[in-house]
């Protein structure tokens, strides 16, 4: 069943609860550039949500029995779902094909966050399990799964910058906003910088984009904002949530002036905010970009 939200004309730099679902950890959200909807996931439920801005509705669209960690739409207008146990599968007419069933050591973990390069392959983050750390794979159009990164504490947010020279990766357990080489022609990545590094007084960096100007926006774990920072790392504003686990953050709309935070903590409100778990929307009139749509398998 939709359910109609109210609607808001006027630009404004204060957030606005367009959905509650009371997500356990709402993360993901993503524009679908053809449905004109946006969609983010509740990971430990396996819950995926839509929201249509132009008729002001928001429903379930799927429900898996495991966990979905993140998603990249297909350029065919399908999804690509990352879950438990290293799988990807392809959410098409509301059926499911799989790619992958899952990676070997990762049968213990998860998916976490993904993203499309412009090239449509996928870099796609691990969180760490019992008997091993987080990693960071890369798959290409052709389904080869290749481990870039090992070691990892939290897998979590990337972006690209403007000239697709970098890729901004985050991993949370360090507090880092990283930046890497990257070439977009092989999809390999090289030499990191550290492009910023939150204080443990404010919270752990989760999911990121970066906006029309390069101006990277981080979602603050622990923190109740989100983060804006300039291209030299310097801290440019800062927007808060009545909710504490801010966890990622996306521009979506025809134009990309609508930006949509997901957050967690659905299941305590009282110690997480009152709209913890809801997704935000914020229209500050600052244009991001499409996000690229992935080719795996196409």
């Amino acid at each position: 069943m939709s359910i109609p939200v109210k609607s808001a004309s006027a630009p404004s730099s204060s957030p606005e609860v367009v959905a509650d679902y009371a997500c356990v950890c709402g993360e993901g959200p993503l524009w679908h550039p053809t449905e004109k909807k946006v969609y983010w996931v509740d990971i430990p439920q396996g819950r995926l949500f839509r929201f249509d801005p132009a008729a002001g509705k928001h429903e379930k669209a799927f429900q898996w029995e495991g966990q979905i960690g993140g998603f990249t739409v297909q350029a065919d207008g399908s999804l690509l779902l990352f879950m438990d146990r290293g799988a990807v599968r392809v959410l098409r007419d509301g059926q499911l094909h799989t790619i992958m069933e899952q990676i070997p050591g990762e049968e213990n973990g998860r998916f976490n966050d993904v993203i499309a390069d412009p090239e449509g392959r996928v870099f796609c983050g691990t969180l760490p399990a019992d008997d091993h750390k987080g990693s960071l794979y890369r798959l290409d159009a052709n389904g080869k799964l290749t481990k870039l990164l090992e070691g990892i504490g939290c897998s979590n947010g990337m972006g690209f910058t403007p000239d697709h020279a970098g890729l901004y990766y985050v991993d949370s357990t360090t507090r880092v906003v990283s930046l890497f080489d990257y070439e977009a022609s092989t999809g390999e990545i090289g030499r990191p910088r550290v492009f910023s590094q939150l204080p443990e007084s404010l919270g752990v960096p989760d999911g990121m984009t970066v906006d029309a100007k390069g101006f990277v926006w981080v979602a603050v774990w622990g923190g109740s904002c989100v983060l804006r920072f300039a291209p030299d790392g310097r801290e440019e504003r800062r927007i808060y949530f009545t909710a504490k686990l801010v966890s990622s953050v996306i521009f979506a709309g025809d134009d990309y002036r609508d930006m949509y935070v997901t957050t967690a903590g659905g299941d305590n409100k009282k110690d997480n905010g009152p709209s913890a778990g809801a997704l935000f929307r914020v229209r500050s009139g600052i244009k991001g970009v499409p996000e690229f749509s992935s080719r795996i398998g196409i």
